[in-house]
């Protein structure tokens, strides 16, 4: 029993010792210690990583690190400026008449019948490695043609001996291009592009219609064999994108992942029976040319980027906005990116374990929430904003920006109760739209991170207005110089008017009950919920909320099961067009899987926003689309939520991280001290090891009158 005591006892003292050399609490592998890895979290699992279907801010995350489109935003430049990528310039645009003569750029749009984009692309871009790339000695793809057997154990790329690469052509941006119009992928901007690249819609009906008399529906389809005018390939290096019409956005699109490339080598290798049902599909596993390739894909728990080892060597930039120098944004001038050598994303379902990791160095950087706001924040008596002292003595940084986003609730214009064009279904979504209190809802879930909306357009987007002329005058009076919300008699009023007098059907007497689907955070979650039924209360309308996880909420948005919904929009890109096309009739989620979620239709809207979107901008222009906003006032088919303010916090260790939405190839930029983050790390997680010492002490204390009579009765013995 002696030796059993000694034994205990000096292991609590290794223990303790071992405690003194280490962090208890570290949730990361010990050999990822002191390693150039950047750790952030993600919240929603994201659901598509294939750019030909893939529109979610929450995939975009891992999907701009991966790819790379012709064109990007400067990390630094504000306004927004776009700039060759992949693209070893600009695209140089001709616009021709109907009769095929070239006209001035700055033709009437209404001449225009054709334009046409050159691209010509950087000679030596390779892509990352790749299974897919992998050749015999013969010159011929290792990986083609293999069996159910030969795939049964691989799991992911890396599980495949091989791997090679090749140079980036023309012809594989083509072949993205084409997928647009690929049967099997639905992808949400083929409506859209259909509209203005030739004969894409007629490619996807060719490939729907032979796709139905297929008899292996899940064969690959190669699209090399397939012919589409709106994209020429011009030699290796160039190629050409012909549009119907005219479409000043256009250049826009060609930063992002739809226009990214995509080898016909990686779409023929997942499609090879067998790799879908050990989830090896593009969707799963992307294939690019950018700084990082993904190396782990557990989106319920961890995915993880790694330094592309082919990546074409691009340097951080040297220009940026006046203050960007004392901000120390341009200390890493020239120099050659990417910095980080790995990115760890760790999912976190809940805000507080991501804060608390935050606070103890696990993570690099962290959104600030309404929980935490007081904690990291302190408002002056101006409603300045500055840091706690907290924060500040840790090291924190806060950086703040005005977002391109709205935030909104949409109501589903198929449903029959609050959707259509009646003045019934009209009058009850302005009730309730005036009864949620915008103002409300910034100041008690937001912490006044928001401004109350009055239409899709946020600030700093061409339409957006702060004077009397850009209220809702549905929703909000002018009084002394200011927006304020109608009272909510006005909104009792309107609901009376449309049938509900008291929130009861005036024809069968039946309460009014109205269907909120959301998902499980945020919106979802108990406080929020308990403060919307109050808003609707106010009314005498029940409400009824339906949280899922977010994969379900998009089926049932896409499908058309939801009655109410909140959802937001970040800007792709700085131009209004890109916001009034949520609203667009042929945008419809439920009829052509586009982005307008609420399914409306207005023939007016439509034909303005057609007028609207191919030209430039001017007074014509602005005129426009004041007058679209006030139809989507009148017609009321979003509660008009916020825009939102962008509070972000990174620890000191952190560098290059400049806010900006719009700009999501972020992660090349910046860059980490490890060694200070090592020490800071082990400095605020230091284990406390006293309580140890002392139940140590309290242990042998128990355990010697236990020792004394064992030793007596052995003595007995002898």
């Amino acid at each position: 029993m002696h030796r059993m005591i000694v034994l205990f006892v000096s292991a609590l003292l290794g223990l303790a010792v071992a405690g003194c050399d280490g962090v208890w609490n570290d949730p990361y592998p010990v050999a990822e210690r002191g390693q150039n890895i950047l750790y952030s979290a993600f919240t929603q699992r994201p659901k598509h990583l294939d750019p030909v279907q893939s529109y979610s801010e929450d995939e975009a995350t891992f999907l701009y690190q991966i790819y790379e489109p012709p064109l990007q935003y400067h990390y630094l430049k504000r306004p927004y400026q776009l700039e060759p990528a992949t693209a070893a310039t600009l695209p140089v645009l001709r616009q021709y008449d109907r009769a095929g003569h070239e006209l001035p750029p700055d033709a009437d749009p209404a001449r225009v019948a054709r334009s046409t984009y050159e691209i010509r692309i950087r000679p030596g871009v390779r892509y990352q490695p790749h299974p897919a790339f992998a050749v015999d000695a013969a010159g011929q793809a290792r990986y083609v043609a293999l069996s159910r057997s030969d795939i049964a154990q691989r799991r992911r790329p890396s599980d495949f001996p091989e791997s090679g690469t090749r140079e980036l052509t023309a012809d594989d941006f083509v072949y993205q291009i084409k997928r647009l119009a690929h049967p099997r992928l639905h992808s949400p901007v083929l409506e859209l592009m259909g509209d203005y690249i030739v004969g894409l819609k007629d490619l996807n009906a060719r490939l729907v219609a032979e796709e139905r008399g297929r008899a292996d529906k899940g064969a690959w389809i190669d699209l090399r064999r397939y012919d589409l005018p709106g994209v020429e390939v011009v030699d290796r290096y160039t190629y050409r994108v012909h549009l119907q019409g005219t479409y000043p956005q256009f250049p826009y699109w060609l930063a992002m992942p739809f226009f990214a490339p995509v080898p016909f080598e990686a779409d023929r290798f997942f499609a090879q029976p067998g790799m879908a049902d050990n989830n090896l599909t593009l969707d799963s596993w992307p294939v690019g040319t950018g700084p990082y390739m993904l190396v782990e894909n557990n989106p319920n728990a961890r995915m993880v980027l790694a330094r592309n080892p082919n990546f074409r060597g691009e340097r951080y930039p040297c220009e940026g906005e006046p203050d960007d120098r004392a901000a120390g944004f341009l200390e890493d001038c020239g120099k050659v990116i990417p910095f980080v050598d790995t990115v760890v994303f760790t999912r976190e379902k809940e805000s507080i374990p991501y804060w608390n990791k935050f606070l103890q160095g696990y993570y690099d950087a962290s959104g600030v929430s309404s929980d935490n706001f007081d904690q990291a924040v302190q408002m002056g008596a101006q409603g300045d904003v500055a840091l706690s002292d907290e924060m500040a003595r840790k090291g924190i940084r806060l950086l703040t920006s005005v977002a391109p986003t709205v935030m909104y609730m949409g109501f589903n214009m198929l449903d029959p109760l609050v959707g259509g064009d009646s003045e019934r279904a009209r009058k009850l979504r302005l009730a309730i739209s005036i009864a949620i209190d915008q103002e409300e809802f910034i100041s008690v879930f937001q912490n006044g991170r928001g401004v109350p909306a009055m239409h899709p357009i946020p600030p700093g987007i061409t339409g957006y207005r702060v004077d009397q002329a850009g209220i809702n005058p549905y929703v909000y009076d002018w009084v002394d110089g200011k927006a304020r919300r109608k009272s909510v008699d006005d909104a009792r009023r309107l609901l009376a008017e449309a049938g509900y007098p008291n929130g009861r059907d005036a024809k069968t007497g039946e309460p009014l009950v109205v269907n909120l689907d959301t998902t499980g955070s945020g919106m979802g979650d108990k406080s929020t919920v308990d403060w919307l039924t109050k808003q609707l209360n106010k009314l005498d309308v029940q409400l009824v909320v339906r949280a899922t996880d977010y994969n379900r909420f998009q089926d049932k948005i896409r499908k058309g099961n939801a009655q109410l919904f909140y959802w937001g929009w970040n800007a792709d890109y700085p131009d209004p067009e890109n916001f009034l096309f949520l609203l667009y009739g042929p945008q419809s989620k439920v009829k052509n899987q586009g982005e307008n979620a609420a399914n409306y239709a207005n023939p007016e809207y439509d034909r303005l926003f057609e007028r609207m979107k191919a030209m430039p901008d001017s007074p014509e222009r602005l005129a426009l689309i004041a007058r679209m906003l006030a139809i989507l006032q009148h017609d009321a088919p979003w509660v008009w939520g916020f825009y939102e303010k962008a509070y972000t916090l990174q620890h000191g260790w952190v560098s290059n991280r400049k806010p900006g939405k719009i700009v999501r190839s972020t992660l090349k930029y910046q860059r980490i001290d490890v060694t200070t983050r090592s020490a800071m790390r082990a400095e605020w997680n230091r284990p406390v090891v006293w309580p140890l010492a002392v139940l140590l002490i309290l242990l042998v204390v128990l355990a010697l009158p236990a020792v004394a009579h064992y030793r007596r009765r052995e003595q007995g013995n002898e």
